[in-house]
């Protein structure tokens, strides 16, 4: 087997090497821009730089895939497309590069899987807030989508575009849904090495809540590994149309998660609550994903929450220069 993974080397992306080296015997093609939060480092650390079956392309996706690019990839069994920009701030304060990146660059990649002859698949890497902020578990297929900011509405208009070629050319297609992801290796701008590095400091953790700022905004916390665990599930079942959702077994708010954080570093937090929806509109409170699909095929997260943040955490204490 042969997969071409985009965005290999930021942050998921790499988890999914590093499990899918370790998991399978399947060759591996890293297509990557290398933009601000991909990095080859993620990729030494983990010995995948030097491995024989990884190849490593830097090329910029939200360009068609040319002729000579198209030929140092070859042929594939089948493509993950998770690379894209996925910042919320970053996406309000400059949309069009959103655009660009996540809808220009989906639709290449859908052009470029129907040049590969009996592509078994090609999976859409998408996520939970393109269905906007309610007190609801969304299901995966007949919800609609209602995004509340450029970066959510960008993926949104890439699982339309994934839908288009399903219908129009018969291109087999998955879009899958995650929550919020963190692990080794993540950006110090995301909240749980933010919140390790401002307990470490002694310094104010924000924490986004409501207007009245009694109630903090929650999540479905889920490690990078498992998520990748759940695409290997998917492809080993030969699961090649349909949409899924790979979420986290529990919710957690950001209040708890920080002190949780701060309960196994042995410091307090310091923290303030934040009504962030008033003062940067785009935000959502609360995104809760249905997980009934993955259950359906007899999939279930391998590592707790708990067991993943501890893992985590004490990785980051002995590894500081990342953070």
């Amino acid at each position: 087997m042969k997969l071409l993974l985009t965005g290999g080397c930021g942050f998921v992306g790499h988890h999914f090497v590093e499990h899918f080296l370790k998991k399978t015997d399947w060759d591996i093609v890293v297509l990557d821009r290398l933009s601000y939060s991909g990095s080859l480092d993620r990729l030494r650390d983990i010995d995948a730089f030097d491995n024989k079956r990884v190849s490593i392309l830097t090329a910029d996706f939200t360009l068609p895939i040319e002729e000579n690019l198209a030929k140092e990839i070859g042929q594939v069994d089948y493509i993950i497309h998770m690379g894209a920009e996925s910042h919320v701030d970053n996406s309000i304060l400059d949309p069009m590069k959103f655009c660009k990146s996540n809808v220009d660059g989906t639709v290449n990649l859908l052009e470029f899987a129907r040049t590969i002859k009996d592509l078994k698949c090609f999976y859409y890497f998408s996520t939970d807030e393109v269905f906007g902020s309610k007190d609801i578990g969304f299901s995966e297929i007949g919800d609609p989508h209602y995004p509340s900011n450029p970066y959510s509405a960008s993926k949104s208009a890439g699982e339309m575009f994934v839908h288009a070629y399903i219908n129009t050319y018969k291109l087999p297609c998955v879009i899958t849904r995650s929550m919020n992801i963190f692990g080794e290796r993540q950006h110090p701008e995301k909240f749980i090495p933010l919140c390790v590095n401002k307990i470490l400091a002694g310094e104010t953790i924000k924490i986004h809540s409501n207007a009245e700022k009694t109630k903090a905004g929650s999540r479905f916390y889920i490690h990078a590994r498992n998520v990748a665990d759940g695409y290997l599930h998917l492809i080993q079942k030969q699961i090649h149309s349909g949409e899924y959702h790979i979420t986290g077994e529990k919710e957690v708010d950001n209040l708890r998660l920080a002190q949780i954080i701060g309960k196994i570093l042995k410091k307090a937090p310091i923290t303030e609550m934040v009504d962030f929806h008033s003062s940067r509109a785009g935000h959502d409170l609360r995104y809760a994903l249905s997980p009934q699909s993955m259950i359906d095929i007899k999939w279930n997260v391998p590592a707790t929450f708990e067991k993943s943040l501890v893992k985590t955490i004490e990785w980051t204490l002995k590894n500081p220069d990342w953070y």
